[in-house]
């Protein structure tokens, strides 16, 4: 199996283990982190081990192969066709921003303004300690944060490009692509490389990352879930 090839799973189980909550069938990240889970193998045994670990209401997020078929222990929230884009070439065309918008490291103290800006424009879903992922950047406007982008998803050999966001009264300033090639410069400074997911109609999101040199991997899913009630919760180890 690629590293890259139920990713999620292979994230929890490999690099960044010491997030995961779960055991050999169905893992999540701890929840200050955010929904995203990985299952052994999309079938009723895995959603079943999944759901061990979640309380009435909780929700997870899985990436599958297929689109997600019913379970009786959870409800579907929402879901779509999810582009997994590779960057191999290392080449980037990303223009920079003016000379007033600095970038910047961003960490613990930045976290609930990263919450406010993701809640906002809805990269995906981002936690009080999705920070602790990785490497997060970001410029600052007037005092604000308006612009962020930082790492994910580890597995042997690749770091993904994730929460690239802008305020929406910032748009079109190249912000998002200067975040991008800084971020991805530090991936490829480890001997890794840059990989990240969009939603398949997010077309503005996949030129860009077109433009910065990413190709198109493979189109899977992605199911957003909510524990139904009544089913049992047994400990996480």
């Amino acid at each position: 199996m690629h590293a890259l090839d139920n990713v999620i799973w292979n994230a929890l189980t490999t690099r960044q283990a010491p997030f995961a909550l779960g055991d050999k069938r169905a893992r999540r990240f701890v929840s200050e982190v955010g929904p995203l889970s990985g299952l052994e193998g999309a079938d009723d045994g895995g959603y079943d081990f999944l759901a061990a670990l979640l309380a009435d209401k909780d929700t997870a997020a899985v990436f599958l192969d297929s689109p997600y078929k019913s379970h009786s222990q959870f409800d579907w929230i929402a879901g779509a066709p999810l582009v997994q884009m590779v960057c191999e070439n290392g080449l980037t065309s990303a223009s920079h921003p003016n000379p007033n918008a600095e970038i910047i490291e961003l960490g613990s103290c930045d976290s609930p303004e990263m919450i406010a800006l993701t809640a906002l424009t809805k990269p995906g879903p981002f936690g009080a300690r999705t920070h602790e992922l990785g490497h997060y950047l970001g410029i600052r406007q007037d005092g604000k944060l308006v612009a962020m982008a930082g790492e994910r998803l580890k597995v042997p050999g690749y770091t993904e490009v994730s929460a690239v966001c802008t305020h929406p009264d910032y748009l079109g300033r190249g912000y998002a692509a200067a975040l991008m090639t800084e971020i991805m410069r530090g991936i490829r400074e480890r001997g890794e490389t840059p990989f990240l997911h969009a939603r398949g109609d997010n077309a503005r999101a996949i030129a860009l990352y077109e433009r910065l040199g990413f190709l198109t991997r493979k189109i899977g899913y992605f199911a957003v879930l909510r524990k139904a009630n009544g089913t049992t919760q047994r400990r996480a180890v």
